[in-house]
């Protein structure tokens, strides 16, 4: 019994490490393989082409359990709501649906899809977020602004 409690104490101190370490606007400044991952992903040649000239700011909010992440670019705007270790659906950027978990391991917000698993982290001053599908690995890199 004293073990449990102990393991959900650890999962509050990472979470609450994890919740002021995102929370706020990032901006994109860096990606590799953005095009080779959207075409992985099944995105349409129009979108892959509006998307990978395009930084977007990308906004960390947390109301009670209810996360919400919102990615902002001049030609689209996309929230997602999520709570940790629940099933979610989100709407990719050419409007398909997709249901995956998010969860909190070692300060890093990891989502996992059927197509897809996404890692993000702070390293330093930096958030990285790595996102792999199939053989393609996706990785964008983000300062707090």
């Amino acid at each position: 019994m004293t073990t449990n409690s102990t393991t959900s104490h650890k999962h509050d101190t990472t979470r609450s490490r994890a919740n002021m370490d995102f929370i706020g606007s990032w901006k994109v400044y860096s990606e590799e393989n953005l095009e080779a991952f959207m075409k992985a992903m099944g995105a349409p040649q129009m979108v892959v082409k509006m998307r990978k000239d395009v930084k977007p700011l990308i906004v960390f909010e947390q109301k009670g359990d209810t996360w919400t992440c919102t990615f902002k670019t001049p030609k689209f705007s996309k929230s997602h709501s999520f709570c940790i270790g629940k099933e979610t659906e989100m709407t990719t950027v050419d409007g398909r649906k997709v249901k995956c978990v998010v969860r909190e391991e070692n300060g890093k917000l990891i989502t996992e899809a059927e197509k897809f698993t996404s890692v993000r982290e702070i390293q330093g001053e930096d958030m990285v977020e790595t996102i792999t599908t199939d053989s393609v690995t996706y990785i964008n890199k983000s300062k707090r602004v």
